[in-house]
């Protein structure tokens, strides 16, 4: 599986996407910052697919304002189609 991305994925991160297989139950646990308060959030979801998503500043200023983020696709358990961005500090499972 490739995806392309401007940062590396963590190891442990990189070991559960190579295994996903459409169907598989997941977690996604992220760090939810407001001011100076973080907290982990957890996810549960059926998975669906990744890829990447160019992200990036709207003005016209350097080429590698660019960022390439993961994103995995899953479905909630009240089917809502859903997706999260994958940074340094996500935390991915499959249960």
């Amino acid at each position: 599986m490739t995806i392309y991305t401007s940062r590396p994925i963590k190891p442990d991160v990189r070991a559960v996407l190579e295994r996903l297989q459409p169907g598989q139950r997941i977690k996604i646990t992220h760090l939810i910052r407001v001011g100076m308060k973080t907290w982990p959030m957890a996810v549960i979801g059926t998975f669906r697919h990744v890829d990447s998503l160019a992200t990036g500043i709207a003005t016209d200023r350097d080429p590698h304002d660019d960022i390439i983020v993961p994103i995995v696709h899953f479905t909630k358990d009240n089917q809502e189609m859903s997706s999260a961005a994958l940074d340094e500090h996500t935390q991915l499972e499959i249960i």
